[in-house]
């Protein structure tokens, strides 16, 4: 394992509200060896005065940053995504971490994302249904908030050096895990076929989803079990139009 898994590493800012952290945050990924740089509906110029004196020498990583209008377009094409959240979950999710889950991002020749949510609250549980594994930073706990761009700061340096290290190359070729996109393409389809049979109702539908978006993305799954899961939910589209065409 070197530096170039590294630069298969995205770090998405949800909202950031402040430029000097922005700027921060891109001085930190220059010095850590990460390039890949995503603001979600950023609150600031991140390409302003401000954002460019904190980045000092990595303002190339700002001007190669991108901007997206929602958390999934800046996960497009990845395989495993991490969270990071500084508060106790109202979800029954395992926290832990970095030094634990961060390796996680740099096996396997995959792309993979890290999330930081807004200065002011943090990552909510529907942003966090995004990932596969949380993180939150062990700190005093009598002042356990981190400034987003130190948070950054110690799980960058955390990559950087599993990165470092001469560990055995954990990778598995033979494993394709599912992309992003295949999945919310199937919770997609999922809320679509649980609502017709009436498992789902509108107003609870959101909530539901989050439960399954949990259970499913703990299991890690490969590109073949997701076109598996397809699979089933097509024959229930079937069956139900099936049954309504007998019945009418």
């Amino acid at each position: 394992m070197n530096e170039t898994a590294l630069t298969r590493v995205r770090i998405v800012l949800v909202e950031p509200a402040g430029p000097l952290n922005v700027g921060s945050v891109a001085r930190v990924m220059k010095n850590m060896s990460l390039n890949q740089l995503f603001l979600v509906k950023p609150h600031c110029d991140r390409l302003g005065e401000e954002a460019r004196l904190m980045a000092v020498h990595g303002i190339d990583v700002l001007e190669k940053s991108q901007v997206v209008d929602t958390i999934p377009q800046a996960l497009q094409g990845c395989h495993r995504i991490i969270a990071t959240t500084g508060r106790s979950l109202s979800l029954p999710t395992h926290l832990e971490t970095p030094r634990n889950a961060l390796p996680w991002l740099l096996t396997d020749d995959l792309n993979t994302a890290l999330i930081f949510g807004p200065e002011d609250r943090g990552l909510n549980n529907e942003e966090l249904s995004y990932a596969q594994r949380f993180v939150c930073i062990p700190a005093n706990s009598d002042y356990s908030s981190l400034n987003l761009a130190q948070a950054v700061a110690v799980c960058s340096y955390e990559l950087y050096q599993v990165a470092q290290n001469p560990l055995e190359n954990t990778s598995n070729p033979s494993f394709d895990p599912a992309a992003f996109e295949a999945l919310e393409g199937y919770y997609q389809h999922l809320e679509a076929v649980l609502l017709k049979i009436g498992y789902l109702y509108p107003h609870t539908a959101k909530a539901r989803l989050e439960k399954f978006r949990r259970l499913y993305n703990k299991a890690n799954l490969t590109t073949e079990e997701v076109a598996l899961l397809r699979g089933i939910l097509r024959q229930v589209d079937w069956a139900c139009q099936d049954f309504s065409s007998k019945n009418k």
